[in-house]
Formats: C-alpha cells, structure tokens, sequence
C-alpha cells in the first residue's frame, strides 16, 4: 500500500469548537487515519497529523483547508509562532511504497486547486518549491501575515490572487510542499528570558546569527539541517522551539544535547522536551542507544521497548505516549 503522511499546521491553538470542526473533516474522509490533533494555546497554532493513500490524504487535506477557510479570521490572529494563513503550511511526506516525486505532483495539484477553487494565495516550498528563494520556508514566511499585502506585490505566489483582497484578508496564504519526515521538537528552559532562548537558538540553528558591526558577519550555527528560535510560553518558562530537517543529519538527541551544552554555559537548565506531532521509530531508537550506550548498564542488545524508553528518559519528552506518538506503532505499521 502506499502511504502518504500529511502534517497541516492551522492557525488556531484556543477555540476547541474550530479545532475539532477542522479535525473532522480528516477523520470523515475514506482512505485514511487521523493520527494526532495538537492544539498549542501559546503558539495559536494546531498541528494535524494524518496518513493515507495519496488520493485519500488528498481529499482530507482539501477538505480540511476549506474548513479552515471558513473558521479562521487572520486578521484576529495573535500567537507566538510564525504564521501566513489559517491553513499555514501543508506538507507531504513519503512513509511507504511512494516516492518524492510522487509527493512534489500531490502538492501541485492541491495548490492549484486551493489557489484557483479557494481564491487562497498558495507558495510551493521545499521539494516542489518553483524558486530557489522558496525552497525554505522561512524564507516564505518572512514579514508574516501582516506584511502579506506587501509580500504579494513583490513575490508573487504559484497559484491564488497577487491582490491583498477581503477573502485573502481573512485567510492570508498558505505554503504547499513536499519534504522528508521533520521532527517538530522544542526544548524548555529553566529561564523567562527570551533574550537566552534566542541566544542559544542562534547558535545552534544552522544559519547561525547574523551581526552587523562594521558590515554584516554571519557566524554559523553548530547543528546542520536544523531551524530554532525562541519562544516564551505562557507559563513563563521559554522554550528553543527546533524544526530538525533531517534527522539522519541531526537527530534529536543530538540537538538536545546541543542546547544543553549551550545553556549550562549561560547558566540556565534544560528541563524536559517535546516532540510536536508524530515522529517516525527509528531516531527514538537512535536516542536510546545513545543513552543506553552511555550508561552501558546492558551486557545484550537491548529490546525496541527498552530503548524507547531510555530515550524517553535521556530526551526528557514530556506528554509522549509511544503507540499514539510513534507513525509506525498508530498505523499499525510495525
């Protein structure tokens, strides 16, 4: 069977009523499994998790934009993450008997389909991005939805309206693509300063910090393949919020333990961390042979559930429950 993972991001973290309107149109659709619904109040953003056969996803994901459309206002829109549009950034990702390719045709359709059906402005990005510039999504991004008026006129989208009209005032842009699996992953800090969080975010993040003193100097950051920034909860606490792009290049042991070095050095704690959405098998066992490895408390190969668990404990996840986290164990793949 092939199967496609699609993981929306809408923005809308605090009316229960609209999450679970936008959810249904997910879980009534034929073909595929709704996997996880996310809501973060503090973001305003709610992460959707669901897979299927690429007609299936298709369809689900069509549907959930249109109900998103219909929900979200963006011109009332307040929250900590970056955002473009009710429907935000819709990808697709290959988990079995499909390739690339296959996604990158899958993203096009469905942004001609919401650019010209929906009036919705649509940027493809990543694997089916058009433009060099548009392959990352933060370049897309950039000015938010409140410089989208101005974005229009200067970037034009791939599919949709170039105007700033009343339907694109209402459900700003959305962002198409197709990619490889990517790990949501944010780490708390023991601090309220977001100066801190941004400080190690910089430094860890590929792109690194840029400082302008006598012209611009760009310094690197110490993890490839990987996007951070700060961010304050409504807690207080302050988190190093990480995009991990690949985890073959960094996993997310790695980029814990990244932070952590850089955050002792300022004075601050790690104190736990979470993975948003669903996250394959394999770099949770990658984790757990790095703890258990350094502990070397087993003389045998120790079990899947053994080094998830020690993962589990050397990640410090926190609201991680593996058979409704992990893609392989919710879809029965295993």
């Amino acid at each position: 069977m092939k199967i496609i993972e699609c993981v929306p991001n809408f923005s809308e973290g605090r009316d229960l009523y609209k999450i679970g309107a936008i959810a249904k149109e997910v879980e009534s659709t034929p073909e595929v499994k709704l996997l996880g619904v996310e809501p973060d109040p503090d973001y305003n953003r709610t992460v959707v998790t669901f897979a299927g056969t690429p007609d299936g996803v298709k369809q689900a994901t069509r549907k959930a934009i249109t109900r998103a459309s219909e929900l979200i206002d963006m011109s009332q829109h307040r929250g900590s993450h970056p955002r473009l549009g009710a429907a935000d950034v819709v990808p697709f990702v290959p988990i079995r008997g499909v390739t690339m390719e296959e996604c990158v045709r899958l993203a096009v359709e469905l942004a001609r389909e919401v650019g010209e059906g929906l009036g919705i402005p649509v940027y493809l990005y990543r694997e089916a991005a058009r433009k060099p510039e548009h392959r990352e999504l933060a370049n897309i991004r950039k000015g938010e939805y409140e410089g989208l008026a101005e974005k229009l006129a200067r970037d034009k989208p791939d599919f949709g309206p170039c105007e700033f009209n009343e339907r694109v005032r209402r459900n700003g842009a959305t962002v198409i693509g197709a990619r490889k699996l990517l790990i949501a992953y944010n780490v708390d800090l023991s601090t309220p300063e977001l100066a801190i969080a941004n400080k190690i975010s910089g430094r860890v993040r590929e792109t690194g910090v840029i400082r302008k003193i006598n012209g611009t100097e760009r310094t690197p950051g110490l993890l490839k393949q990987v996007q951070a920034m700060g961010v304050r909860l409504r807690t207080g606490i302050t988190q190093v919020s990480m995009n991990l792009l690949d985890y073959e290049v960094t996993p997310p042991h790695v980029a814990l333990e990244a932070v952590r070095r850089e955050a002792k050095v300022i004075g601050v704690e790690v104190t736990a961390s979470e993975i948003v959405g669903l996250v394959s098998l394999e770099p949770l066992l990658m984790a757990g042979r790095f703890y258990m490895g350094s502990r070397g408390t087993l003389q045998r190969a120790p079990t899947e559930g053994e080094l998830i668990r020690a993962a589990m404990k050397g990640l410090a996840l926190r609201d991680f429950e593996p058979e409704k986290k992990v893609i392989e164990y919710a879809l029965e793949l295993g």
